[in-house]
């Protein structure tokens, strides 16, 4: 019974992988900058209910950042995916859960992309809270008005009932 878990649980992975992947590459709208609107970073909520939606989301993330123009992307945007994953997982309500996502890519990408695009110089502050106001904005979009909704519909489904992490989360 554990093996068969256990193989579910990588299939469901790379399921996630491919889907954010896929989002992130294929859609036509920004996804990669200062203004970019990843509508696959949705997706981040999902740990709430499925830890095992983790590992996935974090190799969707590096496949999707190998196309950035930021090569720091793949280490840091993947990174910032990732803490905001195993962040989500701790929240204690579904409200909360997509607060992890906008939080973490706000900084950590805001950052990465004043670092890239001024080094340490006199404008790297100006351009880190404009960087981190305009990526955090992108994902408050994503996440809230895509990934809180994704929530509610997932908690109202029977089929992933079975799935979902623990019994008091269906209490919310």
């Amino acid at each position: 019974m554990r093996k068969n878990k256990s193989v579910r649980n990588m299939a469901f992975a790379a399921v996630i992988a491919a889907v954010y992947a896929v989002l992130t590459v294929v859609l036509p709208i920004p996804q990669y900058g200062a203004v970019q609107i990843r509508f696959a970073e949705a997706l981040t909520v999902l740990p709430f209910f499925f830890p095992a939606a983790t590992p996935g989301l974090f190799v969707g993330c590096i496949i999707a950042n190998l196309f950035s123009p930021f090569p720091l992307d793949i280490l840091f945007g993947s990174l910032a995916t990732l803490l905001a994953c195993l962040c989500t997982r701790r929240m204690p309500n579904r409200w909360l859960a997509p607060l992890p996502p906008v939080l973490c890519n706000a900084i950590i990408v805001g950052f990465e992309i004043a670092w890239a695009t001024t080094g340490f110089t006199s404008a790297f502050w100006p351009a880190f809270g404009l960087n981190a106001l305009t990526v955090g904005l992108g994902e408050l979009l994503a996440c809230y008005g895509l990934g809180l909704p994704l929530l509610g519909a997932i908690r109202r489904r029977p089929i992933f009932r079975d799935r979902m992490a623990t019994d008091r989360r269906m209490e919310f």
